[in-house]
Parts: C-alpha cells; structure tokens; sequence
C-alpha cells in the first residue's frame, strides 16, 4: 500500500501567512468505531472555528467503515492510493485514485477497502472535529 502520493500527504505540511504545520507532528489515531481504520486530523474545528476539517484516512485491506451518517456535516473523499467501493445514498461507486466523492449531510453512507487498502484525504463541514 506504499505511495508515493500518499507519502506526500503523510509528510506534507499546512502553509498559512504566519505559520506552518507538519504533517509528521500529527500522529495516526485508531477510528474509536471501525477496526483497521486510522485517521490523521490534518485540521480540525479548534482551527477552523468549526468552519472545517481535513483528515487523513487509512483504511487497512479487506477493513470497512461500516454504513453511518452524519448528520450536520457534508463530507466529501479524494480517493489517494488503494481501491474500494463506497456506498453513497445506496449506489455503489468504484474508488481508485483520483476519484472525489460527495455525502451530503443526512445521507448514508459507507467505504469498503479493497485487498490493497484503501487512503483517502476527508474534508467535512462544518468540523467532525
């Protein structure tokens, strides 16, 4: 599941006018809900207001973020590295690098990695966290 892309996000950084975060400052953090799933918390609520986050997801082969919804923030998947389906609103949609998918806020929804994992960079807003 090594890519270098992904690498890329993982090492990168957040440039604002006055500051710079390192992506490798941020550790992953096991999902509390979904075994074999990580998340790295790129930006969160504390710095956004609760405007947005970004978040870094790493999603283990043959592992799932099981059918969920949430209920006040749209989410949206750029699909890095890896392969899957996720379910959005019950349609199936293939996921392979380069694709961007949307959840409005209310709408089911589910991500199911494939045998070579599955990593995506998650925005939501407003902030999950």
């Amino acid at each position: 599941m090594c890519n270098e892309l992904f690498e890329a996000f993982n090492n990168g950084s957040l440039r604002l006018p006055g500051a710079t975060a390192e992506f490798t400052d941020i550790p992953w953090a096991k999902h509390p809900a979904f075994d074999g799933v990580e998340l790295k918390h790129i930006v969160t609520a504390k710095d956004t207001d609760g405007q947005f986050s970004y978040h870094l997801v790493r999603i283990a082969p043959g592992k799932s973020i099981a059918s969920h919804i949430h209920e006040t923030q749209l989410e949206t998947h750029e699909v890095i590295a890896g392969s899957g389906v996720c379910v959005n609103d019950g349609t199936p949609i293939s996921y392979t690098p380069g694709v961007i998918s949307i959840m409005p806020s209310g709408i089911p929804h589910e991500v199911d990695a494939d045998t070579d994992g599955l990593l995506l960079f998650a925005k939501f807003m407003p902030a999950l966290c």
